[in-house]
């Protein structure tokens, strides 16, 4: 996996190299997931997702955008469709009814783009990716397309999801769980260092990096089972007002919702549908496919309350030893089979315990990879924050109506996500591959507010 620093001057051609084999690498994955009957690639499968060829445009149309006019200068190469392929321009639900291009006229579209892109990447000099411009200087520019392209990869397989496209199930390459051992983590009371300061591709919204003082808190080891979460259902979880904030039991009366999203009853036990196969709920596994109000609600239920995306940073993070934050829980080398299920290197989640070594110096386990892990916070800016390069990435969603979410999932690239890492949503989105994690102030500290 590619380490996102800057280079040394005297390593630059060999960077170069690892940014092409990276683009290879993220696009095989775009066209993999797009391999399927032209029929299912133009079809809208729900209001809440775009029509796979769209994005499979899209990633084209914004690599044409960054790499080849704001950094290269060059003209448009087919100005027509900018606005067809502009996220911000048609919400998702409105996408099918656009004259986007056909599957075939896509797939030579993004291929034209990226051939002039690795031109441009290969006319690049020690004076450009070790210079002082914001766009070229650690490869941004490559950095914020190819993390643009696995967020839109880890979408496709939501949308994949939703339509119950057969084929992509992946069971086999994750380590069994560990069973037992304690259920919470304590981290002590003191300040950390926040934010991705360190990392050259960090997007706007993990900056600036800056010191925030918790008070102590215990945070869940693991992420919250399905087996655990079920008991909730089966206490009458989803028919009880008081485990509810008034927004989320409005939400879960007007939806009809009963269970996470591709769970229903046979009999006595519990059922998903994953990628159109049905299969028992495995009751080892972190939860997935919850809502932010569901997620709620069971903290609620269980006496405790979901983590502030601080206290979730601090536990995941930071090295109280070393005074300073880690880019991966287990340090700063790139995540390893031993540490994450990232990738789609399998179609799920992983047991909870499979992975030991990538523990957090707190030990609190699995909180890279397996689900994106919902937080207490609302989607803010940090102190300082400045929008770079385009406001619509992070700014304008900032306010009270996004909550953060932390971590990956196990379907996200390895390349788009670490410690500082911040991921946001509505409360009621339930398709993407979200679970939860809780926590509790320890006793006598008051609850950091969100």
């Amino acid at each position: 996996m590619f380490q996102s620093t800057f280079p040394k001057v005297q390593e630059v051609e060999a960077f170069k190299e690892r940014i092409a084999a990276e683009l290879e690498d993220g696009r095989r994955r775009s066209l993999a997931y797009t391999d399927i009957d032209d029929d299912l690639l133009v079809r809208q499968h729900s209001a809440l997702m775009s029509p796979l060829v769209w994005d499979l445009a899209h990633v084209g149309n914004y690599e044409e955008l960054w790499v080849l006019r704001a950094l290269a200068g060059a003209d448009p190469t087919r100005p027509e469709i900018d606005p067809l392929y502009d996220a911000f321009a048609h919400p998702r639900k409105d996408r099918q009814n656009l004259p986007l291009l056909g599957p075939a006229e896509a797939r030579t579209y993004i291929a034209g783009v990226r051939g002039r892109v690795l031109d441009v990447l290969e006319g690049l000099g020690e004076a450009d990716l070790c210079g002082a411009d914001p766009l070229r200087a650690g490869g941004f520019v490559f950095g914020l397309v190819l993390q643009h392209e696995d967020q839109h990869d880890e979408t496709m397989l939501a949308t994949l999801q939703l339509c119950g496209r057969p084929g992509l199930v992946r069971d086999g390459g994750l380590p069994p769980g560990r069973p037992g051992g304690p259920e919470e983590v304590f981290v002590p009371a003191g300040p950390f260092r926040a934010g991705s300061g360190a990392n050259a591709w960090a997007y706007d919204n993990e900056l600036p990096a800056h010191d925030v003082d918790l008070p102590a808190f215990w945070i869940d080891r693991h992420p919250v089972t399905a087996g655990a979460y079920a008991a909730f259902v089966d206490d009458g979880g989803y028919a009880e007002p008081r485990w509810w904030s008034p927004r989320g039991w409005r939400w879960r009366a007007e939806q009809g919702v009963t269970a996470p999203l591709f769970w229903r009853r046979e009999g006595d036990a519990w059922w998903r549908t994953r990628f159109g196969r049905d299969e028992p709920v495995p009751a080892e596994e972190p939860v997935q496919h919850v809502s932010w109000y569901e997620a709620d609600a069971y903290a609620r239920w269980a006496g405790k309350r979901l983590p502030t995306e601080f206290e979730w940073e601090k536990a995941c993070g930071w090295d109280p030893a070393a005074g300073r934050a880690r880019s991966y829980p287990w340090g700063d080398a790139a995540p390893g089979p031993e540490h994450a299920n990232l990738g789609h290197r399998a179609s799920r989640p992983a047991p909870v315990g499979a992975f030991p070594a990538g523990a957090s110096r707190y030990g609190a386990e699995q909180m890279i990879g397996d689900v994106w892990e919902w937080t207490g916070s609302w989607f803010l800016p940090y102190p300082g924050f400045r929008g770079f390069p385009y406001r619509e990435y992070s700014e304008v969603f900032f306010g009270r109506a996004y909550r953060v979410l932390r971590g990956g999932s196990w379907a996200t690239h390895a390349r788009a996500v670490r410690t500082g890492f911040r991921n946001w949503d509505l409360p009621n989105r339930r398709q993407i591959f979200a679970g939860f994690r809780c926590a509790r102030p320890a006793p006598g500290e008051p609850a950091e507010g969100a």
